[in-house]
């Protein structure tokens, strides 16, 4: 685990906490979109993911498409074999920093301090503050001690600055940021993709896939509700290709059929949801199951429904699901599709 095998190379992803299974899920999926794949971690860690990337792509792309995580790292060394290496890491010189994962702003321990030292005698400097590389120790289910180099953290800040309450379009009730962009990576979603949302709401989902180089597809019964999520996406940066208001399941999104490569969409279901009265279950069976024929062969859907939904048909493999409590009386289902495969003629 600690050697690339072939042309792939291993890291641990730390997850933030938040929802465990929806942060490991994005983990695995952000990892997949770029060539990649899980690893099995050996020993197991708590709040890490082990996925593998190919050697050409930078680890800092898959920190960049992650909401619910902390940082990428690159295992370096267990056990006895980490003096050596941190007397190697510090011949590079230059300024470095050193933490024990999951207390990052806690006080230096016994091994925290020795790795400072090893690393400072061998020609680094101790640089809390603005270090140029950062390692950190962490302990597997053994006991043994692991020593991992940062390779990016996760800007957890620009995340928050998408919340709602930042956006100029707001609504009481949006599906937070990191579990929007969480349910476009459960897509794979990839730059160029096409990707549609027939419950449009106030974009925040076509935001996360726009924001990942998605080509962006929308629909609203509410003119109004599109009007606002137009406004949230050029807030954002985020252009679409077609929005427009009208019943999902009939409305026309333009004289040429066009494949989609994901369905990424948050049915709406409630008393203050607006479906005219049609039950959440019938309406999102109508909508989704019409638009998942345009579905390129093994692309995605993601639905995300209250937990107990009846499986919707027609709509392809189910790949997975994971439940996300969010309160007591509600728990959420991320559900995950793939298209079959056309049979050829």
């Amino acid at each position: 685990m600690v050697r690339g095998i072939g042309s792939v190379i291993p890291y641990l992803v730390e997850t933030s906490g938040e929802s465990p299974a929806l942060a490991r899920a994005e983990t695995i999926a952000g990892a997949e979109a770029l060539g990649g794949a899980a690893i099995a971690t050996g020993p197991e860690f708590s709040d890490l993911v082990g996925v593998e990337l190919p050697d050409s792509v930078d680890p800092g792309r898959l920190a960049d498409r992650l909401a619910l995580a902390h940082r990428v790292l690159r295992p370096l060394a267990r056990g006895e074999r980490i003096g050596p290496r941190l007397a190697a890491e510090g011949r590079a010189g230059g300024r470095v920093a050193v933490r024990r994962l999951g207390s990052p702003s806690g006080g230096a321990d016994a091994e925290i301090r020795d790795a400072g030292r090893r690393l400072v005698d061998a020609g680094a400097r101790v640089d809390l503050e603005r270090p140029d590389r950062r390692y950190w120790l962490t302990r597997d289910v053994d006991g043994a001690t692991w020593l991992l180099a940062e390779s990016r953290d996760v800007d957890r800040s620009a995340v928050n600055d998408r919340r709602m309450p930042r956006l100029p379009f707001q609504r009481p009730i949006s599906l937070p940021p990191r579990l929007a962009r969480a349910a476009a990576n459960l897509a794979r979603v990839r730059p160029g993709d096409r990707v549609l949302d027939p419950f449009l709401g106030t974009g925040a989902l076509l935001a996360e896939a726009g924001l990942l180089g998605a080509r962006l597809y929308g629909i609203d019964l509410d003119s109004t509700m599109v009007r606002g999520a137009l406004r949230n996406l050029a807030h954002l940066g985020v252009r679409a290709e077609t929005l427009v208001a009208g019943d999902a399941g009939t409305v026309d999104l333009g004289a040429e059929p066009r494949a989609f490569d994901a369905i990424v969409t948050d049915p709406p279901y409630g008393r203050s949801s607006s479906t005219s009265g049609e039950p959440m279950y019938a309406l999102a069976h109508r909508v989704v199951a019409r638009w998942a024929r345009s579905v390129v062969p093994g692309g995605r859907i993601v639905l995300i429904v209250p937990a107990g939904t009846p499986p919707l048909e027609d709509l392809g493999r189910l790949e997975g699901f994971v439940p996300v409590r969010v309160h007591r009386s509600l728990t959420r289902e991320f559900r995950v599709y793939v298209r079959p495969s056309r049979r050829a003629p």
